[in-house]
Order: structure tokens, then sequence, then C-alpha cells
């Protein structure tokens, strides 16, 4: 049973990383009426908001920011795109949901 969990654990941190790809990770989602821009859905206190405000600055990326605490049009835009967690981006057009620098980096370019 303790190998288990330490394969589970193991396998948890590889994905987390970008080592290994998360098997319940859908493709890529797509939305339109955002090409060529950025938009981040965070709140003042989230951890990995931060992160992902200092990843785009790192690379000058431009984006907009909603607070969903604060803006009511950021809240109801993150509820229609079914934002369940914090930060939620959107990268020209596709959907980014946690803190995935690989991930927004590579949109990022691609756009």
């Amino acid at each position: 049973m303790k190998n288990i969990f330490v394969v589970a654990v193991v396998v948890g941190l590889l994905v987390h990383f970008g080592v290994l790809k998360n098997p319940f990770e859908s493709e890529t989602e797509f939305v339109e009426g955002y090409d060529g821009r950025v938009v981040l859905y965070a709140t003042t206190w989230c951890g990995y908001c931060q992160k992902t405000r200092e990843l785009l600055g790192r690379n000058n990326v431009e984006y907009i920011e909603y607070d969903i605490e604060k803006s009511l049009k950021g809240k109801h835009d993150f509820d229609k795109l079914n934002g369940r967690g914090i930060p939620l981006l959107i990268v020209n057009g596709h959907i980014v949901r946690g803190y995935n620098p690989q991930k927004i980096i590579q949109l990022v370019k691609e756009g």
C-alpha cells in the first residue's frame, strides 16, 4: 500500500511540473472573440494568480485582468466560461485553467 502511495505522489509531482501530461486534462478549449488578446480572471489574494501576473510581466505580455470578486463583468464572464478555479486565462482564444506556465507561454508564442 505504501508503494502505491509513493508512486501516486511521484506521478502527481511529474504532472504538476509538466514532465508528464495530465491524463484527466482535456484538450485546449477554444472560445471565439478573443483572438490576439490575453485575459486573466483572478483575485488579489490568490498566489497562483500573482505567479501568473509575474510570468506575463517577465515575458512582456499585455493582458486584461478581471478580479472576479470585484468586477461584475469579470464574474459574469468567468461563470460563462465554467470557471471553477483561478487563475483562468484566455490566450488567443484558448482557455488555460490554473497556473500552467508552459501552456501559457506556448499559446502566447503561437498567437
